[in-house]
């Protein structure tokens, strides 16, 4: 009798555990099953509207931030589900550049058209640091249906110039002066935009404005408060974007300028008379012609003691802007640059005299072919 009492109790202990672990495995089973159903529901489309959304996806964006993008945008349900998608499915390196997306569009199938690239409805540009208008011109010529007179009547358009005013804190009437050949010239930020084909001259400079107030905003303060303002800090910052390669070289020529300005000197720049009398450096030597005409953007030439040129000469880039805004302190007055690009920095006319004379001798002098 008690081996039969002990047998009944075993059984249904045996029971027991059977029925607990039967119950675990139906809630895994269903905790499974509910998840899955969680994660796909989750990549489903946001909407059945065909509303389409236009994003643009900037080089070296990584993976989180392509989903904030999208989250921001409206266009996922859930940025969890869409990482675990994109790490199960090994989804490859996603392209920039613009898409338009659709709110009906589950979040595989946008994956799967930003993995592919964007439609060649949009076009690659790249603007140069150090390139002037004229440039930047033909180059929105070459690759867009727009021509070179549709980007210089933009630059006169009155009404467009008091928009972009109105618009940007760095932008003034300093712009409309009369004696500046190109309103924008110094102001659109060199970089590789994405652009639609049909896209209007409008369309691409409010894109290289943009860029600009991103690039100025860290230093909106500063700027600010300075004595100068930004259209001259622009116009400084685009005569060291033409006179110096590197950084370091950027801070002293920077320098330089600044202690001339100080000293009512002129700043004495070859780069500011080529572009007074719209010849590209490269093209030839300068003349003594060239070098005495009174411009108000020949800093070589009379009456421009204390002055810097009436607008921006060139493209810059962030690092002559740092420099215009950083400028080391030195003693310096004068620099030269030889044939390899090294600079000779001097503090005294004689000592920059001696620096072009040892220059020429060793056949470091540098002088352009005539063409």
């Amino acid at each position: 009798i008690v081996f039969i009492i002990k047998y009944t109790k075993m059984i249904k202990h045996k029971k027991n555990i059977l029925i607990i672990i039967l119950l675990l495995i139906i809630v895994i089973v269903i905790t499974i099953v509910s998840g899955f159903a969680y994660y796909k529901i989750n990549l489903m489309p946001v909407s059945q509207n065909s509303e389409t959304v236009r994003i643009e996806i900037k080089e070296g964006m990584n993976v989180s931030k392509i989903i904030d993008l999208l989250n921001e945008n409206g266009l996922i349900k859930n940025e969890n589900a869409l990482k675990l998608y994109i790490k199960l499915n090994k989804v490859g390196k996603i392209q920039a550049g613009e898409y338009e997306l659709n709110k009906n569009m589950s979040a595989p199938e946008i994956i799967s058209k930003i993995e592919e690239g964007p439609e060649d409805t949009t076009i690659n540009i790249t603007f140069v640091e150090g390139k002037n208008m004229r440039w930047i011109a033909s180059k929105i010529a070459e690759n867009t249906s727009n021509s070179e007179e549709d980007v210089y009547n933009k630059l006169s358009d009155e009404t467009y110039l008091n928009k972009i005013i109105d618009k940007y804190w760095f932008i003034t009437d300093e712009i409309k002066n009369e004696n500046i050949y190109y309103s924008l010239e110094g102001y659109l930020f060199p970089d590789t935009y994405n652009f639609k084909k049909d896209a209007t001259v409008e369309d691409i400079f409010n894109k290289m404005l943009d860029k600009m107030e991103d690039q100025l905003e860290p230093y909106k303060d500063e700027i600010q408060k300075s004595t100068i303002s930004v259209h001259k800090f622009l116009t400084m910052a685009s005569v060291i974007e033409l006179e110096a390669k590197n950084d370091e070289d950027k801070a002293k020529v920077a320098s330089v300028f600044y202690n001339r300005l100080n000293q009512n000197m002129s700043i004495g720049s070859d780069v500011t008379t080529y572009y007074a009398i719209k010849v590209d450096m490269s093209e030839r030597n300068l003349t003594s012609k060239d070098l005495n005409t009174e411009n108000p953007y020949n800093t070589r030439g009379p009456n421009m003691n204390g002055k810097l040129p009436v607008g921006p000469i060139a493209s810059v880039g962030a690092s002559s802007i740092k420099a215009a805004l950083y400028p080391d302190t030195t003693d310096y007055l004068y620099f030269v640059a030889d044939k390899n690009g090294k600079v000779y920095y001097a503090k005294t006319f004689d000592e920059h005299d001696a620096n072009i004379t040892y220059l020429k001798s060793q056949g470091l002098w540098y002088t352009y072919e005539q063409k």
